[in-house]
């Protein structure tokens, strides 16, 4: 998704949400100050580990793994790395606003998972925390306008942002594991409506990308 695609929805998300843009862009800049030393990965690294490859995104639904299918190429968002390093799986790409198992996260960074760092207004003090601690290659995400170091290929919640990184690098076909989109189980009542609600927009946005056909859910 290019970006011109994604500002009309990203519009709507502020107001739906009462975000503030100006707060994600300070994220953003955080983010692309503290990647300045790190290893970064390219977009066309990531190109040539998707394009033409069946690719697993697995997402964090709050219930237990199974099976994992095989895939070419296995995309892990945020909490789901550690239950991908429970079955002995090592995903090639993390997506993370770094609010998941970040014990995970960094193993899985440090054996050579690439991970897509995203700034969001509310993510400011984990950026500064747990960037410095990535010892494994990096690149930046914003849902704002992208710049040097930081793509946005689309995408709200790091499971949708994860299949619409898939799509925009050209997969060939992209399965959808341990995804739900009403399951709030594992929040805190206070937050569950919000949740719910990011949940939402998270399915309308897969759905959209479901329209290029090499979307499935398993």
């Amino acid at each position: 998704m290019q970006f011109d695609e994604w500002e009309p929805l990203y519009l709507q998300i502020l107001a739906d949400f009462g975000f503030s843009r100006q707060e994600d862009e300070v994220a953003s800049v955080v983010l692309f100050n503290l990647l300045a030393q790190k290893k970064l990965a390219s977009v066309k690294e990531l190109k040539e580990i998707i394009s033409g490859k069946i690719v697993c995104v697995v997402g964090n639904a709050p219930r237990k793994i199974d099976k994992i299918p095989d895939a070419d190429v296995y995309i892990a968002a945020d909490g789901a790395t550690a239950k991908m390093l429970e079955h002995g799986i090592l995903p090639a790409i993390i997506t993370t606003d770094l609010d998941g198992d970040m014990r995970a996260l960094l193993t899985a960074n440090r054996r050579g998972s690439i991970a897509i760092i995203h700034a969001h207004g509310d993510n400011i003090p984990a950026l500064e925390t747990y960037v410095p601690k990535f010892k494994g290659k990096v690149l930046g995400s914003t849902q704002s306008t992208p710049f040097t170091r930081l793509i946005n290929f689309g995408g709200f919640t790091d499971g949708d942002r994860a299949v619409c990184l898939a799509v925009h690098l050209d997969a060939q076909e992209i399965l959808l594991l341990n995804f739900d989109f009403e399951d709030v189980s594992a929040e805190a009542p206070a937050n569950a409506k919000t949740k719910l609600k990011k949940l939402k927009w998270a399915k309308k946005i897969i759905e959209m990308c479901s329209k290029s056909g090499t979307v499935r859910f398993l």
